[in-house]
């Protein structure tokens, strides 16, 4: 039989305290329905179809590039009510598998499995057993363990409340099935609604064979209602992801401390420290390793690369062989060669970095292509902006920059040059030569040589006295 999936979300979650609808809060960074959604869709469902509510465009415009069906739940009358407004849009000779989008980390295995052992002509139910199962509905057997019922915690007795088995609320049913026995369903309970739950019962009574299955972990069927449930959630998904990570190889200093919130590829040699978030899609070379307490936001980063403590990274490539940090901090648009190294707060926004450069101390390079071994100087800040437009600064091959030097842009520095501390550049600086600058005004000398490391001067078998005299003026 071909299957449609149906996935409720239409409550508006008035415990999460917040004007975004529930099922948009995230686990993992991605929200709720998404994993569901994704769930879903591994299936290979015929159609999927969301049931919306409360700030229903708000919910269809973030998933607007998907291929699902909407239904809109005008008034909020139950689950029975629910899965009836999307009955319509199904075929009857499916299947349909009931989903929810706050209980977002229901597997994909535990599904295949419960469609696997519901007969077709029968009913499927995921249930589970709770230490407490307060607030859940109990799965009501006979002295054959045949399910008779499903009773909800309001409507249930004192015996009742002592069963541990619950109703996760998962089911599958023949279309035609639900096409019989939604529109029988009642509202006379304490809470007023129609229950999706009492077709149960009506398949009890119509002699249906009722299948159940469980899933391996509790937290699979765990729902969301406020901030304390997700946070559960949350941290069962990291763990998850970690563990997932750790089996292939990556070290991670502490899996309670791992935040993984989108997608990561890594070689199995990979190291993470504490504290680490991973946003977006992320890549990570052979052997490079993420210091304490950095962000790391759709990056790709190469082999044998180390980002060292408290940086942060957003939408930057790095080639191999670099070392960034502590406190980095690279924003969008920035492209590092092999062998650079980017030190202690530094900010790079849209540059590109040739291979063998530094920026090594508390410097500002923005909207800038620097060529091959290029040294920055501790306090350089590219002037990129002049209050409506950002400029280019192009920085030559072998340049030096000295100290708490501005590049006023658009500037071009050309190869080899050096320019001395504390300079403004505001013109084009020629090759090779030193340059400086004294109120504003700019001079180069073209003789002057740049200083070579001098080779150590080798030891004397005879005593002999080396003085050095300084000279001020």
């Amino acid at each position: 039989m071909e299957l449609s999936v149906v996935v409720l979300a239409a409550g508006q979650g008035s415990r999460m305290k917040s004007p975004l609808p529930k099922v948009l809060h995230a686990i993992g960074g991605k929200p709720m329905l998404e994993h569901v959604l994704s769930t879903a869709t591994s299936l290979s469902p015929e159609k999927i179809i969301v049931v919306h509510g409360f700030e229903g465009e708000q919910v269809r415009q973030h998933f607007a590039n998907l291929p699902i069906q909407w239904v809109y739940q005008k008034k909020q009358l139950g689950t029975g009510d629910a899965v009836a407004t999307a009955l319509p849009l199904i075929p009857k000779s499916h299947r349909v598998l009931i989903l929810y989008g706050d209980v977002p980390l229901i597997a994909s295995e535990t599904l295949k499995r419960l469609l696997r052992t519901a007969p077709p002509t029968g009913v499927g139910l995921l249930t589970t057993f709770a230490l407490d199962p307060t607030g859940l509905g109990r799965i009501i057997r006979d002295q054959n363990s045949d399910i008779l019922r499903i009773v909800e915690e309001k409507d249930a007795n004192e015996a009742e409340k002592q069963i541990k088995e619950v109703n996760t609320g998962i089911f599958v049913v023949p279309c035609s099935f639900l096409s019989r026995w939604l529109p029988a369903l009642e509202n006379n309970n304490a809470q007023k609604e129609y229950y999706l739950t009492d077709i149960i019962l009506f398949a009890a009574k119509d002699q249906v064979q009722i299948i159940s299955t469980s899933p391996y972990v509790p937290e699979e069927v765990l729902g969301v209602n406020d901030k304390v449930q997700q946070s559960v959630l949350e941290r069962y998904y990291q763990n998850k992801q970690a563990k997932r990570l750790m089996e292939k190889g990556v070290w991670i200093a502490d899996p309670a401390r791992f935040d993984l919130r989108g997608h990561l590829e890594i070689e199995p040699d990979g190291r993470l420290d504490i504290n680490i978030v991973l946003q977006g899609h992320n890549k990570i070379g052979h052997n490079s390793q993420i210091g304490p307490n950095c962000v790391i936001i759709d990056c790709e980063i190469a082999d044998n690369v180390t980002i060292l403590a408290n940086s942060y990274l957003e939408n930057v490539k790095i080639s191999s062989n670099c070392t960034i940090g502590p406190f980095a901090r690279l924003r969008p648009g920035t492209e590092l060669a092999e062998n650079v190294s980017i030190g202690n707060f530094v900010e790079v926004k849209n540059a590109q970095v040739g291979h063998h450069s530094k920026i090594n101390h508390l410097s500002y390079i923005g909207d800038a292509v620097l060529g091959e071994r290029v040294n920055i100087g501790a306090g350089t800040i590219t002037c990129n902006y002049d209050g409506a437009s950002k400029h280019l600064t192009h920085i030559e091959d072998e340049v030096h920059i000295g100290s708490d030097t501005q590049l006023v842009a658009p500037v071009t520095v050309k190869k080899g040059a050096t320019i001395g501390a504390g300079a403004t550049i505001r013109h084009e600086v020629p090759a090779g030569g030193l340059t400086v600058t004294h109120q504003l005004k700019q001079k180069t000398d073209i003789h002057w040589q740049r200083p070579k490391k001098q080779k150590p001067i080798a030891q004397s078998t005879e005593e002999e006295t080396i003085c050095v005299e300084s000279q001020q003026g």
